[in-house]
């Protein structure tokens, strides 16, 4: 998959200084999993929070700029992007993390075992209050 090389320094940065709720969903549940997500993927001109290329899934968390009218304009632009290379993006909020990570976790898991081939064989999801 091409991308830009330019980018590279950028996703470092942002593996380095991720949010919160980036490190519980990579440290408790994404780090693990299998088949294998990575995290700040560059696809193209993007780069995504985590990714999984057996399912072609990208997992974007978003804090509140992404509801700004030209975050959202952006965000739909890129997801459009990703669509074409056959990509389903899938957000959750910073607070769905939060509030609701079991169901955050669940939601992935289903998603990957619709879209990944062969699907993956029965992938433990967090026990609530793990790590809380």
């Amino acid at each position: 998959m091409r991308y830009n090389s330019s980018l590279i320094s950028r996703a470092r940065e942002l593996r380095t200084n991720a949010t919160k709720q980036e490190n519980r969903l990579w440290y408790d549940f994404l780090r693990n999993y299998s088949p294998r997500f990575t995290r700040q993927r560059i696809v193209g001109n993007y780069i995504l929070d985590f990714y999984c290329a057996k399912a072609k899934l990208a997992i974007e968390l978003d804090g509140s700029q992404h509801y700004e009218e030209s975050s959202i304009e952006y965000d739909l632009t890129r997801t459009k992007f990703l669509e074409s290379l056959g990509i389903k993006v899938v957000r959750f909020s910073n607070l769905d993390v939060d509030n609701n990570f079991e169901g955050v976790c669940e939601v992935i898991h289903l998603e990957v075992v619709g879209r990944a081939t062969p699907a993956p064989l029965g992938h433990p999801l967090p026990r609530k209050g793990a790590s809380d």
